[in-house]
């Protein structure tokens, strides 16, 4: 059988961990301080896979705020220790995730393609033990463009392909040959923009709001690499 993908290339808030609340929440606090409303419905309809930088800069803009670099720095500094000091006492991870990650490490090159920063990301890598199973991460510091826009899943792309499994091969990973798992429609969107399939998972929207994925799951549990490969080459979303 040929194998519908050569790499995985994963979201992490949403994906990995179930973080998307703490991100809202922490955003929530740090505009409230400054006197703005953040609401769940905005968040999530227009902010969610959005970096620090973009979200903020948005917000503070419909308020009519063009603050400078060194305020916007502040914001997000205030920001990250709100969700981290949160995040350490409730931390959870998408149902399944840890183990399919283990198995699908032995089975593919991975990466993570997150607007997330990437302190946040190693830091709860290593508390899910999987900080070992990814060869790149591609975090907010290292693109320009958010979410849909591909830049992330292309660059993670661009630098699997310097990773020594892929060079051995002799063959680079092309864009279709990439399956991106993401939990939003801004993700998969990017994932289609970068001409690469993508599996969605329900985690922070319906099921209805991602039929633009190839596949949709609840979560991981009882999902395998092998059973992956047949659910993806069938195309049924379950």
């Amino acid at each position: 059988m040929t194998l519908p993908f050569r790499a995985i290339i994963f979201d992490f808030d949403g994906v990995i961990a179930d973080t998307e609340p703490f991100h809202f929440k922490a955003f929530q606090k740090v505009l409230a301080d400054e006197g703005m409303t953040l609401t769940e419905r905005d968040y999530y309809g227009k902010y969610l896979g959005v970096d620090d930088l973009g979200c903020f800069k948005s917000v503070l803009a419909s308020y009519g705020r063009r603050p400078g670099p060194k305020k916007i720095a502040s914001l997000i500094r205030r920001k990250s220790c709100i969700y981290t000091e949160n995040i350490i006492k409730k931390l959870s991870f998408i149902p399944g995730v840890i183990t399919f990650v283990k198995r699908a490490a032995k089975r593919y090159p991975l990466a993570i393609a997150s607007c997330a920063l990437r302190q946040e990301i190693v830091m709860i890598l290593r508390k899910g033990g999987i900080d070992n199973a990814f060869q790149v991460i591609v975090s907010a510091e290292d693109i320009s463009r958010g979410k849909p826009d591909p830049e992330g899943f292309l660059k993670a792309l661009k630098n699997l392909n310097r990773t020594g499994k892929i060079r051995r091969s002799g063959k680079p990973l092309k864009p279709q040959e990439c399956l991106v798992i993401e939990d939003s429609p801004f993700g998969v969107e990017g994932a289609r923009r970068a001409g690469m399939p993508c599996l969605a998972v329900a985690s922070s929207y319906t099921v209805k709001n991602l039929a633009g994925a190839r596949v949709v799951r609840k979560n991981f549990l009882g999902l395998t690499p092998s059973s992956l490969e047949k659910l993806f080459l069938s195309g049924k979303a379950h």
